[in-house]
C-alpha cells in the first residue's frame, strides 16, 4: 500500500517538476520577464519562440535561415553568366566608357558605393541611394519606387538615364557587337553571336541573380546553434520582434515585406523631397512611400534609406524609436493639401531605453555574414 502512494508521490512530482520547466522558458506565463529568461526562451525551435508584436491585418512571416550557395561555383560557369558578369563589370556600356554597372553596385562595398546619392555620368548626382544587389532575384519590385518589375528592367534603367551610364541603348548593341572579344561569349551564351538589347539586359540579370548573401550568426542559431548570438544580440532579436514592432515591416527569410511604407522621410515642401511611389502611381496615398530594404548584410550597406542620409544604426534605431509622426498633416491641413505626406500608422513611438537601443543594434549588426567579395573580370576589350 505504501509503495504505492510512493510511487504515486513520485509520479506526482515528475509531472508538477516537467509541467514547471516547460512553464519557467514560456514568456506569457512570467509576470516581469528578465533578459535570462528571455534568452532562454529563444535557444529552442522558432516554432517555440515567443510570437512577435504583429498589428492586425499585416502579412508576415516567420525568419528563417539562409543556406551556403552550394552551386556558387557551378553557376558562374554559365556561359549566361559569365558574359552578364562582363557586361556588368565593362565600362563600355557606358556613353563615356568610364562608367559600368560596378561603379555604383561595387562588390568590395556590399555591392553598393557607399556614398549618399548614386555618381554618374559627367559626375552628375543622383536623387536616391544605391541599393545593394544582395539577394535581389528574391525581389518582387525594384528601386525605391518599385518603377521596375523584373530584373531586366531594373538593369536597362540605369544604361540611358542621362545622370547615371547615359549611353543610346539604340547604339549599344552595335558598340557591343565591334568589340571582336565579345563574340564568342554571346555565342556561348545564346547560340549566336548576334547581339541585342534583350540578350545584354538578360544577361546581366542572369548575372544579378547570382548575387547573394552568406549565412550570418543569425542563421546558425535559427538553425540551433545556439552559442552562435551572444545573450546582448538574442535579447536584441526580441526586441526587433516585440517592442520595437519591426516584424511588421521586416520579417521572413530577408527581412522585408516587399511593400511600400511612409515612415516619415519625405522631406515635404523642404530639401530633399522625395514622394517616393506616388512618382510613380500618382495616388496621394502613395505620397512618401518607399520599399522595405531586406536587412540581410546590413552593416556592409550603409549609409542607409533612401537619401542615405543616416550612417549610424543607432541613429536608425533612434528614428523609429521616436514614431516619426511630428510632421504629419492634421485634417485640415490634409484637406487644403492632399498630397501632403502622413507617416504609416505602423509606426508609433516605441519608448525604448539605451539598453534596448544597444541590444536592438547588436541584433542588426549579427545579420551580416558575407566575406567574399568577387573580383573584376578581364573583360573583352577589342
Amino acid at each position: 500500500m505504501k509503495k504505492g502512494i510512493y510511487w504515486g508521490l513520485g509520479l506526482m512530482i515528475i509531472f508538477l517538476w516537467s509541467f514547471t520547466s516547460k512553464v519557467s522558458t514560456d514568456l506569457s506565463n512570467i509576470q516581469d520577464p528578465s533578459i535570462e529568461d528571455i534568452v532562454k526562451s529563444y535557444k529552442k525551435a522558432v516554432t517555440e519562440w515567443p510570437k512577435p508584436n504583429i498589428d492586425k491585418g499585416v502579412k508576415w512571416s516567420e525568419f528563417a535561415p539562409i543556406k551556403s550557395d552550394s552551386a556558387y561555383f557551378t553557376e558562374q560557369d554559365k556561359p549566361n553568366v559569365i558574359l552578364g558578369k562582363m557586361l556588368f563589370f565593362d565600362p563600355k556600356l557606358s556613353k563615356s566608357n568610364q562608367i559600368s554597372c560596378s561603379t555604383c553596385h561595387d562588390p568590395e562595398m556590399g555591392w553598393q558605393d557607399r556614398r549618399r546619392v548614386a555618381l554618374g555620368n559627367d559626375h552628375l548626382l543622383g536623387n536616391r541611394n544605391t541599393i545593394s544587389l544582395y539577394n535581389i532575384a528574391e525581389r518582387t519590385s525594384f528601386f525605391w519606387d518599385g518603377r521596375a518589375k523584373t530584373l531586366e528592367e531594373q538593369a536597362s534603367g540605369p544604361l540611358g538615364a542621362h545622370h547615371e551610364m547615359a549611353m543610346d541603348v539604340k547604339t549599344l548593341p552595335t558598340k557591343i557587337q565591334n568589340i571582336k572579344g565579345y563574340n564568342s561569349l554571346f555565342k556561348n551564351a545564346y547560340g549566336t553571336e548576334k547581339v541585342t538589347y534583350d540578350k545584354i539586359v538578360k544577361a546581366i540579370a542572369y548575372f544579378q541573380k547570382t548575387i547573394k548573401s552568406q549565412p550570418s550568426r543569425f542563421d546558425k542559431f535559427i538553425e540551433g546553434k545556439y552559442s552562435s548570438l551572444t545573450d546582448e544580440e538574442i535579447y536584441g532579436m526580441h526586441i526587433f520582434r516585440t517592442k520595437a514592432r519591426c516584424m511588421n515591416c521586416h520579417s521572413g527569410k530577408y527581412l522585408t515585406d516587399e511593400s511600400f511604407h511612409n515612415i516619415g522621410l519625405a522631406y515635404y515642401k523642404r530639401k530633399y523631397e522625395d514622394l517616393g511611389l506616388y512618382n510613380i502611381t500618382k495616388k496621394t496615398e502613395d505620397a512618401g512611400k518607399f520599399k522595405t530594404p531586406q536587412l540581410r548584410d546590413l552593416t556592409l550597406t550603409q549609409p542607409w534609406m533612401h537619401n542615405g542620409l543616416f550612417d549610424s544604426l543607432e541613429g536608425v534605431v533612434n528614428m523609429y524609436n521616436s514614431g516619426m509622426h511630428q510632421l504629419d498633416p492634421n485634417a485640415e491641413k490634409k484637406l487644403a493639401d492632399p498630397l501632403h505626406p502622413s507617416t504609416d500608422p505602423l509606426l508609433q513611438k516605441l519608448n525604448l531605453n539605451k539598453e534596448e537601443v544597444k541590444a536592438l543594434v547588436s541584433f542588426l549588426e549579427s545579420l551580416s555574414g558575407t566575406k567574399y567579395k568577387m573580383r573584376r573580370p578581364e573583360f573583352p576589350v577589342e
